[in-house]
């Protein structure tokens, strides 16, 4: 009864578009209040004892270098050099877009920073050099999943934290499907620019190209520094994020790319992004707590088990759930939710953690993208000034691609599991 009343208070609340923390948070506490043998000291100690983790500190790190990145003006950069590479290739602004998405995922581990901070950029330019602004707004869209799949990913460390699996190997597993994300997205680009002759962007003189490139080298060896520690077994996880923060941090001030105002900008931002995701995974840990006490995920598995005993049918109807839930959640609050429950779940048929854990991440980013709340797709409509439906409606075929990807990510394991089994981690 206790529990049925939960989910009807949290459910309501949601639709009331009460801020899912919150949602989660008072149906919880009035759980507790009514549920004999649980103290409030009880949910005191279940909310603060997930954020007791050294793996969990990269969040805040990771999160100040996405921030960075936009206030030091590293998208405008990275952009121009880019271009510089690209050429006079027909579609060279959309090959730059997809090209920067990949390098800056390297540093955001978010989808909604990425999309923030080449949409604003990009999306003028495009519009600019003749291409349709709906469908620069939806390569930009599309481009974006790769943030939270390829490392460092926030998304990847809260997955990790939850379900106590290797943060290093939860980020070596994606790195092959978010190159397949760019390999996917490189070819429909040369579908859609090879007969269209006004997509040819004009010759840059070769000073400004090698000044351009000379003045992106040191952006670009961020990615070397942090993936490379990790590889390298110089440091964990959490430690590079720290050193890449610090790294572009001393770089941004010392060429000058960041003022003390903007600084400022960065840490309140991540201050204040920190904040809510932090609380959100502190109430999903009262919230798994609770779940496990009724016994939901055991009642779910045997359920599942009586419908099939065959895993990939499972991941299927898994696939099919998690898109559903990442419609309405954005990724961080829908892995807080459903992780408890279905990752014993998952356990029982014999799916490995790790490819579980970027299954998870890219269903629930492709929510971003799909109605009825597409929060990426509102911002960069908001960003260009357009029509959100036109929008939505270029974004369509991207989408079908993506789908493609996700099935075959998740229906050959090796895509995920080779580098962290190759690496040892």
């Amino acid at each position: 009864m206790e529990l049925m009343m939960m989910l009807g208070g949290m459910a309501v609340l949601l639709i009331l578009r009460v801020p899912v923390a919150f949602a989660m948070l008072l149906p919880s506490l009035g759980y507790i209040a009514m549920a004999p043998r649980i103290s409030m000291g009880m949910a005191v100690q279940r909310v603060t004892a997930l954020l007791d983790s050294f793996p969990l500190l990269a969040v805040p790190l990771f999160i100040f270098v996405g921030f960075l990145a936009n206030s030091a003006g590293l998208a405008d950069k990275l952009i121009n050099a880019l271009l510089v590479v690209t050429g006079r290739v027909r579609g060279s602004l959309a090959y730059v877009n997809v090209n920067a998405s990949l390098v800056f995922s390297w540093m955001s581990g978010s989808a909604l920073s990425d999309s923030a901070a080449l949409g604003s950029v990009l999306l003028p330019t495009m519009r600019r050099n003749g291409y349709d602004p709906h469908f620069a707004a939806a390569i930009t869209a599309a481009s974006s999943t790769m943030g939270p799949i390829m490392p460092p990913s926030i998304a990847a460390v809260l997955y990790a934290v939850l379900t106590s699996t290797s943060v290093a190997a939860t980020f070596l597993a994606g790195v092959i499907p978010a190159l397949m994300i760019f390999v996917a997205l490189t070819l429909y680009i040369y579908i859609y620019a090879r007969n269209r002759t006004e997509l040819t962007a004009e010759a840059i003189p070769r000073s400004e190209a090698v000044r351009t490139l000379i003045g992106a080298l040191p952006i670009f060896l961020a990615p070397v520094v942090l993936l490379g520690g990790i590889l390298g077994g110089i440091f964990t996880p959490t430690e590079a994020a720290a050193v890449t923060a610090m790294y572009l941090l001393v770089l941004s001030f010392a060429c000058r790319w960041i003022t003390l105002r903007g600084l400022y900008d960065t840490l309140a931002g991540t201050a204040a992004t920190t904040g809510r995701v932090m609380l959100i995974a502190s109430v999903g840990a009262l919230f798994s707590y609770i779940m496990a006490r009724e016994q939901i995920p055991q009642q779910a598995a045997d359920f599942l088990t009586s419908l099939t005993e065959n895993k990939w049918v499972f991941l299927l109807l898994l696939n099919i759930f998690l898109l559903l839930i990442g419609m309405v959640l954005e990724p961080a609050s829908a892995l807080l939710v459903t992780v408890p429950i279905f990752y014993p779940i998952a356990q029982r048929y014999g799916i490995d953690p790790v490819q579980l854990g970027v299954v998870v991440i890219f269903n629930l980013t492709l929510g971003l993208m799909t109605p009825p709340v597409c929060l990426v797709l509102q911002m960069l409509a908001q960003v260009g000034n357009l029509n959100f439906g036109r929008v939505l409606k270029a974004t369509l075929p991207l989408l079908g691609i993506l789908f493609i990807v996700l099935l075959i990510v998740t229906y050959v394991p090796a895509l995920t599991l080779t580098l962290p089994r190759l690496l040892g981690v």
